[in-house]
């Protein structure tokens, strides 16, 4: 059983893929279509967005957004632990970086203040869920200091997407924050959505600029119209199944109070994303390495990837998995854990 995907809603082996076409050319040649265009509205409807725009993946959408939003002389401040993605295309802006510690929000407001008088546009950027701890960003207490410094917030929901809600729209609604407070919304459809491809959701404004100015928009091919009419026959499943997020709430807790007497510590993650904290290099792997040869695929995590002894194993939970798969789980870390801890040799 696979606890090491981001297939979190249990939609990658769905009818949702259709024989695949290319598009051909990049979107603004003519490889927009019909099919893009509508995917485009519904998942700007589905975020409370005036538009959307569509990207191969989420690191042409960072890339694309952040570059086009900031350039020499202003100013990027991005939480310590967001994602490559967002901190590789902060550097290639040309921008000012500066990254304050992780969720510490009044480290970010002394930034802020710090700047107040500088005529720079500044971006503060964040991830909604953290991908390799679990947690989440307080989206209202950082639409809050945005809105008192007057800056822009752009939030990446690429794990809150589909998963988190009422309705699966993710992160923004549920802390209840719209386009008003979160002016740039980002989220890939490679994950809960189980297809391919990322979008940004925002103004007609900020839409508009990104389709005339964003180089990894302009200068790349479109993804196939039959990706996108994938992705709206997964949309339709994550707006009607709404017992998938259930279920998934409901194998979440249940991990959570079956691992909580393990060795390795679970972080605090109220997410799909349940990583255990090991610590040591070589023990990461090999429990991994002891979990594969029982048919259990759990990712070791290691630096640079995380902070040096910080190595973890990153259990990603599933709407495709049943009750009996966590119990599995957790029983052979159970054995794994008895057989370290009466071989001394072997790193706990």
């Amino acid at each position: 059983h696979n606890f090491g995907s981001n297939d979190y809603l249990g939609l990658a082996d769905q009818s949702v893929q259709a024989a695949a076409g290319g598009s051909a050319a990049s979107a603004l040649v003519c490889g927009w279509t019909n099919t893009h265009q509508q995917l485009a509205q519904e998942l700007a409807a589905f975020e409370s967005s005036e538009s959307a725009v569509l990207f191969p993946s989420g690191y042409a959408a960072c890339s694309g957004t952040i570059a086009t939003l900031a350039e020499r002389g202003d100013l990027i401040l991005s939480d310590e632990l967001n994602h490559a993605s967002l901190i590789d295309a902060a550097r290639l802006s040309d921008a000012r970086l500066r990254r304050y510690h992780h969720a510490d929000y009044q480290q970010l407001q002394r930034l802020l203040d710090e700047h107040s008088d500088s005529a720079a546009r500044k971006l503060v950027m964040t991830d909604s869920v953290f991908s390799m701890d679990g947690d989440q960003a307080d989206l209202d207490a950082l639409a809050a200091l945005c809105d008192r410094a007057d800056r822009a917030l752009m939030v990446d929901d690429a794990h809150g997407f589909g998963v988190l809600g009422a309705s699966g729209a993710g992160s923004c609604e549920q802390a209840g924050q719209g386009q008003d407070r979160v002016p740039v919304l980002m989220a890939t459809l490679g994950k809960a959505a189980g297809v391919s491809g990322a979008f940004v959701a925002g103004s007609d404004a900020l839409v508009e600029t990104l389709v005339q100015q964003s180089r990894s928009y302009i200068f790349t091919t479109a993804s196939p119209p039959a990706l996108a009419a994938a992705v709206m026959a997964a949309l339709t499943i994550i707006r009607q199944d709404a017992w998938r997020r259930q279920k998934l709430a409901e194998l979440v807790a249940a991990f959570r109070q079956c691992a909580a007497d393990l060795p390795w510590p679970l972080m605090a993650s109220e997410t799909p994303i349940q990583p255990l904290l090991v610590g040591d290099n070589h023990a990461a792997q090999q429990i991994s390495r002891q979990l594969f040869e029982q048919g259990l695929l759990v990712t070791a995590i290691r630096p640079p990837t995380v902070p040096p002894g910080t190595a973890r194993l990153r259990v990603t939970l599933s709407a495709a998995h049943e009750m009996e798969h966590v119990e599995r789980l957790v029983a052979a870390l159970q054995t794994i854990a008895r057989h370290q801890a009466g071989n001394p040799r072997q790193p706990v």
